[in-house]
């Protein structure tokens, strides 16, 4: 089966069953501390190692997660474990986050600067997006020194990139051509 699928149906079931408990910020807080958890190099081993056996995994993921996550989503846990699909928990959460982002009218994006971009002007590009798209906005910064100057804005699939390290990429194609 397709990976992309798989995460998608744990997702879609776990994200249709806090809706109708009425849960779903809490189970949403869940996956973000799931997809944190999952970054930690022994927590990966774990979830991709085939030598370890799925009590173990569930067992450990138990004491892991346990205290801090509805019971609803450590059934899910324990029915990924069961299933042998454990690896798949990080972009279960991932899908999870976007179709909760979805759900509560909210776009995500991402502004790549060279450097810290002023709150004001955080606002007003916030600002600009709702208006363009109609919608909430989550802005998220990235500072990427290699982009020179100038910027990068994704939204959704769109992707605007005005950073002078494309103009220079843009100038030496250019001229590459020209001496041909």
């Amino acid at each position: 089966m397709n990976e992309g699928k798989i995460s998608v149906r744990y997702s879609k079931a776990l994200f249709q069953s806090a809706i109708e408990k009425n849960i779903l910020d809490k189970v949403s807080r869940d996956m973000v501390l799931i997809s944190d958890i999952c970054t930690i190099s022994e927590v990966k081993e774990l979830l991709d190692s085939p030598i370890i056996r799925p009590s173990v995994k569930t067992k450990l993921l138990h004491n892991i997660l346990e205290k801090n996550l509805e019971k609803i989503t450590m059934l899910l846990i324990d029915l990924v474990v069961q299933n042998g699909r454990e690896r798949f928990l990080p972009a279960i959460a991932r899908v999870f986050r976007n179709d909760t982002l979805k759900h509560n009218g909210i776009t995500e994006c991402l502004l790549t600067t060279a450097v810290k971009v002023d709150a004001d002007i955080i606002k007003q590009i916030s600002g600009l997006i709702a208006s363009a798209f109609n919608t909430k906005v989550e802005l998220n910064e990235n500072i990427d020194s290699e982009i020179i100057g100038g910027f990068i804005l994704r939204v959704d699939d769109n992707y605007i990139d005005a950073s002078i390290r494309n103009k220079l990429r843009k100038i030496k194609k250019e001229l590459i051509g020209r001496s041909i």
